[in-house]
């Protein structure tokens, strides 16, 4: 899998085409230029989504109607397809070839992991953040779970507007009962396959992380089901149906959901201790960096090819010896973009990297010695 080129049109402060090296790409330029931009434009091409905002039409440059992101991509020596994602209001447009299609079959082609600083979140956020994480690396081995996650999101906002209602108008528990009961039969089915899908990614990610890739502290996973403790785990549709059962009044009481897998958790541990209370800024990227690079293996044994990985300002995330130390594990693998401000950066890795300096949005290849030390 190789991403060959780029163009975009309207996408934030971004124009032109850049064409990238199979290896390690430097996207390079002083602040608010644009490095990242170029970043997000490869993410919204490879995810359909953006690892900056929910809402599409924020990345559309201003007073524009629509934006478009078009990449040339190579699975093979002799097959290439060109995707595209067109954003106008609050929608999205995909096409593959010319020819539009559904976000599931998309997927298919073409595939990247990120780290960012938001991504961070993912460490040491919320739960919800872990969940993403989750969903993304299950969505991109099992494309049609993307469908799965959308029904269950559906039913949960349904299901909480139903007991809202009921609290509301003070029904009695037999007539709630009877309104949500359709509602439950589908949150039951949804949660098993999440819960099995959750399950299995996370065991795989657990068989593929390099727990000590920087030295110190090992990294371990594990998924907690928010049933766990309550029952049989290994009969998910009976334990959460009992549950359902049971919790009834209080989520009329609470006026929402409290039963399901939108209230399940990883746990990721440094050395047997909770990451987000105990990790430090420096642990915590570390943590995230192996997840990551454990999300990539995962791929590559399902599919047999490596996903993009793109890493935001990695200067400022990470320090030289993590650079080093992770770009050499990169090297022969994925195709990697990365971004920074610093020129010492870029002269330390240009020998083995394609160099792209961005002004005012375009990207501009540089060569090497281009970098010289008599240069700024």
């Amino acid at each position: 899998m190789l991403l060959e080129s780029l163009e975009v049109h309207k996408f934030r402060n971004l124009s032109g085409r850049a064409a990238w090296s199979a290896g390690l790409n430097i996207i390079y330029g002083d602040n608010g230029q644009g490095k990242t931009n170029w970043l997000e434009a490869i993410y919204v091409l490879s995810t359909t989504k953006s690892f900056r905002t929910q809402r599409p039409q924020e990345a559309v440059a201003f007073d524009e109607e629509l934006a478009v992101v078009r990449g040339r991509v190579a699975r093979s020596l002799d097959v290439h397809r060109d995707l595209q994602v067109t954003l106008q209001n609050n929608t999205k447009i995909l096409s593959v070839n010319g020819k539009r299609e559904t976000a599931a079959r998309y997927l298919t082609q073409l595939h990247s992991v990120a780290f960012t600083a938001d991504e961070l979140e993912t460490v040491r956020g919320a739960p919800e953040a872990r969940r993403r994480f989750l969903d993304r690396g299950a969505v991109a081995l099992h494309h049609s779970y993307i469908q799965t996650i959308a029904n269950y999101n559906r039913v949960i906002k349904q299901k909480n507007r139903l007991l809202q209602d009921a609290s509301e108008n003070e029904l009695n528990t037999d007539e709630v009962l009877a309104i949500i009961a359709p509602w439950n039969e589908q949150l039951i089915t949804l949660s098993a396959e999440i819960h099995r899908t959750r399950t299995d990614y996370v065991n795989r990610l657990q068989e593929t992380l390099e727990r000590r890739l920087f030295g110190g502290e090992e990294v371990t996973i594990r998924y907690v089901s928010s049933l766990e403790g309550k029952g049989d785990l290994s009969d998910y549709e009976t334990l959460i149906a009992e549950r359902l059962r049971l919790r009834l009044e209080a989520e009329i009481a609470a006026g929402r959901a409290l039963i399901g897998t939108h209230r399940d958790e990883l746990e990721i541990l440094f050395d047997k201790r909770d990451i987000r209370a105990f990790g430090s800024s420096g642990q915590q990227r570390s943590a995230l960096i192996i997840l990551d690079l454990a999300a990539i293996s995962v791929y590559h044994s399902w599919h047999s090819e490596y996903p993009l990985f793109l890493i935001d300002d990695i200067d400022a995330e990470l320090d030289g010896k993590r650079i080093a130390h992770l770009l050499k594990h990169l090297e022969g693998r994925t195709q990697t973009f990365v971004t920074t401000s610093k020129e010492s950066l870029v002269k330390q890795y240009q020998a083995q990297a394609s160099v792209y300096e961005i002004k005012n949005g375009t990207a501009n290849e540089s060569h090497v010695g281009s970098f010289d030390a008599g240069r700024v």
